[in-house]
């Protein structure tokens, strides 16, 4: 009796914290509908991009400059071809990233991708297509002309 009620306790507790840390959908930012829907858009393409999966994890990865405007965003969505498509939210933008400096009026980001999706493609023979910053793109949604006014 006293080992059953051990394991329901574990049970429960188990369940719980699933409960509590379980990722929750996040409607505002469904990259498929956004990419498709008709709205103004605006995608801006890495400056800079390493990929060293070998090294460990975040170690594949893309240098954005963003214009300032778009720092207010509710989020974004990152797209490398071959890899797909991942939606984000912003955080942590700085004026220097690996000797980078971010232009007047303008921000970097650094955006990671996987790096068993990194290995995978990199396996596949596409290093060379995850490797080219023209295949990396951000897409931000177009401000709204009242939260522009207010920055």
């Amino acid at each position: 009796m006293r080992h059953r009620l051990r394991y329901i306790l574990i049970l429960l507790l188990s369940l719980s914290i699933i409960t509590l840390w379980w990722p929750v959908n996040n409607s505002d930012c469904n990259y498929e509908t956004f990419l498709t829907s008709k709205t103004t858009k605006f995608q801006v393409r890495a400056t800079k991009v390493i990929v060293q999966p070998w090294r460990g994890r975040h170690h594949v990865y893309g240098i954005f400059m963003i214009p300032d405007e778009y720092k207010q965003s509710p989020f974004f969505v990152l797209t490398v071809q071959g890899a797909g498509s991942y939606c984000s939210k912003q955080f942590g933008y700085r004026k220097n990233f690996n000797d980078i400096l971010a232009e007047p009026g303008t921000y970097l980001v650094r955006k990671f991708i996987r790096t068993r999706t990194a290995l995978r493609l990199i396996l596949q023979g596409l290093y060379f297509e995850i490797n080219n910053k023209d295949n990396w793109t951000l897409t931000f949604p177009e401000p709204n002309t009242s939260t522009a006014r207010r920055n």
